[in-house]
């Protein structure tokens, strides 16, 4: 496997990161994997080089984090592991168990370390933007944690582009650690930030890690227009159904489908290839639930589409309201 730099950081990871989502409890959604099934997908990526996992302090309330903590500390040594979490979402029932002020930031990290096992935390991320608290606030607490050692470098996740450029523009002129990466809503049916937020991201050296980018499976070509939801998951993915709409894109799929077949490739391989020849684009986030998924995306970055190959893929493609912000 050749690994990439993490944005304009000298750190380098596999260009496939592992999401960790749906290792954690059913407790918290019905379809994430319990433990000792998640061992198995974690042990694999490991094993077949992947080395960047991301989690957030907020799957399965803290069980995600436990998970991977436990299973990297067995099947990985750590050194070698680039672990990247994130804050955010509500973590308790009192006033300030959520959000990115100060005081949660500070409270939620140390109880990520704890929970990951670790001294540190490789990237840690804001999961969402925060309107009730100044952004200089929270990047004072982030930058206190890399200056701590607790956090090497810091990242975002869904906003609109005004925002993370406020954000990037601030941290400069503060002297402040800035956002290495951007963690987006991306693929090959929802491609609304290549309109400000990837040209920001390239122009500004931010590497982007877009989560979501096999579109909640619709991408893997498994699903048709008569059957949208074949597995557990796509049943109960109360959050897919609200950021998708499949009938309107499935001309966008069913293309994808033609150049993978063309090519003898599987679709979930075309459609991670396809955002691995985008600007800037680092590493897509996958989420994994049985362990011959990981095949697919291993293959991924060896799949080179052709200019040709790039424009039947993308030229179907219709103009999307803005999802995943929220």
């Amino acid at each position: 496997m050749e690994y990439v730099n993490l944005g304009s950081t000298g750190l380098k990871v596999s260009p496939v990161c592992l999401g960790c989502m749906s290792f954690g409890t059913k407790k918290w959604r019905e379809w994430v994997l319990e433990e000792e099934e998640s061992r198995v997908i974690i042990r694999k990526a490991v094993e077949e080089g992947i080395n960047f996992f991301d989690t957030a302090n907020m799957y399965s309330m803290g069980v995600s984090e436990e998970v991977i903590g436990r299973a990297l500390a067995d099947f990985a040594d750590r050194d070698r592991i680039v672990l990247a979490t994130k804050v955010y979402f509500t973590m308790g029932e009192g006033p300030n168990e959520g959000g990115l002020s100060r005081k949660h930031i500070m409270s939620q990290v140390e109880r990520s370390l704890k929970r990951l096992g670790t001294d540190h935390i490789d990237l840690y991320q804001i999961h969402r933007w925060d309107y009730t608290v100044p952004i200089e606030e929270t990047l004072r607490a982030l930058d206190d944690l890399v200056r701590q050692g607790k956090v090497h470098h810091i990242g975002a996740s869904s906003m609109w582009a005004h925002q993370f450029a406020e954000s990037l523009h601030l941290s400069d002129m503060l002297g402040l650690e800035r956002f290495e990466t951007m963690q987006n809503h991306y693929n090959l049916i929802y491609r609304e930030e290549e309109r400000e937020m990837n040209p920001l991201c390239v122009q500004e050296g931010v590497g982007i890690i877009p989560w979501s980018p096999l579109a909640r499976g619709l991408l893997t070509g498994t699903r048709t227009r008569e059957e949208l939801e074949p597995t557990l998951r796509a049943k109960l993915d109360d959050y897919g159904k609200k950021i998708y709409e499949p009938l309107n894109d499935f001309d966008v799929i069913d293309r994808l489908v033609e150049v993978a077949g063309e090519r003898g490739e599987d679709p979930t391989a075309v459609a991670l290839a396809w955002l691995l020849h985008q600007p800037g684009v680092v590493a897509p986030i996958i989420g994994i639930t049985k362990p011959e998924q990981l095949e697919a995306a291993l293959h991924a970055p060896e799949v080179l589409l052709s200019s040709e190959e790039l424009d039947r893929l993308e030229e179907l493609y219709v103009a999307h309201a803005i999802q995943g912000h929220e």
